[in-house]
């Protein structure tokens, strides 16, 4: 099925590269392989990367199990210019031209300026960043500019203004932020789509939480006999009008074939499941959980090689499930990192932070329960 806004694209249901399956450090290249497959096979296309994931890895795995096994008109790639990888101007071009090469393709489909925020996107302007996509669209070499976002609705309003231009433009959307004061899922889709932009989804599950679900929430979703707990959130947020594209991040080829099977041929909601999916909203929205999504942007800066998205991941689950101890996740994540305590406060996790979590504080929280 081809999607309505670009006609490149099949459906609308994308392999987002930023958790692969891993063997320790390493992508597991042959069960990627059979993913990038399987996904194929389905009759989808798009794959979504940046140089930053995995340590650059999801590029040259990407091009090992993908680009370098099918022709180039099988498959639309999108890649990103991440702010981590340039300083200047004349950084840009030559990242650009090592991106392509890492990805072993000739050109992207798609080149979003990664990251967007109040206090990225002076640094983007400074450098020229913009410009320098559209010049490479010119060129051939980049077929359509988008940006990716985490901040208000206001600073998308800002950069959709100043660069209408940009094409498409990929947000953090599901229905726990949707909502959410912080985040503005709802907020932030409305404003791309007053400005015409077509929206591409990340973290529909917000990284996996929306799958292990309190036992009264997932109790809603037993009743309806129906589809996995991935899958309400998948299509909740595929479900509006102006969705172009959601992404999942899938690490085994079991959980590939399960969002294939519902997402190949999209049906969204039925109003009985729509009504479920907003009871567990409600849920959640009394948990006080930390909405930390596992991107893990905050672990390579981190001086004391705190494993920030773990620990907090374990607070998470002792609020969800308080009967059960969990000691013994903490002590694992913390046998051969940093535990919360040793925490510097240097702030290095709070600037780079895309939910603009009080890291430090919250890691004070989790030293308190479990030290």
């Amino acid at each position: 099925m081809t999607n309505k806004f670009f006609e490149e694209i099949r459906g609308k249901f994308g392999f987002g590269c930023m958790r692969l399956p891993m063997l320790g450090e390493q992508v597991d290249l042959p069960q990627f392989e059979k993913m990038v497959d399987a996904f194929l096979a389905a009759g989808l296309n798009y794959f979504d990367t940046a140089h930053v994931y995995i340590g650059g890895q999801s590029e040259t795995a990407l091009r090992q199990c993908l680009t370098s096994r099918y022709p180039r008109d099988r498959f639309v790639l999108t890649d990103k210019l991440s702010g981590s990888c340039f300083e200047t101007e004349a950084d840009i071009r030559p990242l650009f031209q090592s991106q392509l090469e890492a990805c072993g393709v000739d050109y992207f489909d798609f080149y979003l300026m990664h990251a967007q925020s109040a206090k990225n996107f002076p640094k983007y302007k400074q450098c020229r960043a913009y410009e320098t996509a559209f010049e490479l669209k010119k060129e051939g070499k980049v077929h359509h500019v988008g940006i990716s976002f985490h901040d208000s609705a206001e600073v998308l309003d800002q950069i959709l203004t100043e660069y209408p231009q940009i094409e498409v433009v990929q947000i953090q959307f599901n229905y726990v932020d949707y909502e959410d004061p912080i985040v503005q899922s709802r907020k932030v889709y409305e404003t791309a789509a007053r400005h015409g932009k077509p929206v591409i989804v990340m973290e529909p599950v917000k990284g996996g939480k929306l799958v292990e679900l309190p036992d009264e929430a997932q109790k809603i979703y037993d009743d309806l006999h129906g589809g996995s707990n991935a899958s309400y959130a998948i299509r909740f947020a595929a479900g509006f009008e102006n969705m172009m594209m959601v992404l999942s991040g899938m690490s085994t080829i079991g959980q590939l074939e399960e969002n294939v099977s519902y997402m190949s041929d999209f049906k969204p909601l039925s109003e009985k499941e729509r009504a479920a999916v907003e009871q567990v909203q409600k849920i959640f929205s009394s948990q006080g959980l930390i909405p930390c999504t596992a991107c893990r942007y905050c672990v390579d800066g981190c001086p004391m090689r705190i494993s920030i998205p773990d620990l907090f991941s374990v607070m998470n689950a002792k609020k969800q499930f308080p009967k059960s101890d969990h000691s013994w996740m903490y002590r694992m994540r913390t046998n051969e990192r940093g535990k919360a305590s040793d925490c510097i406060k240097c702030g290095a996790c709070e600037r780079i932070c895309p939910q603009h979590l009080p890291v430090r504080s919250l890691l004070e929280e989790v030293a308190k329960e479990f030290e």
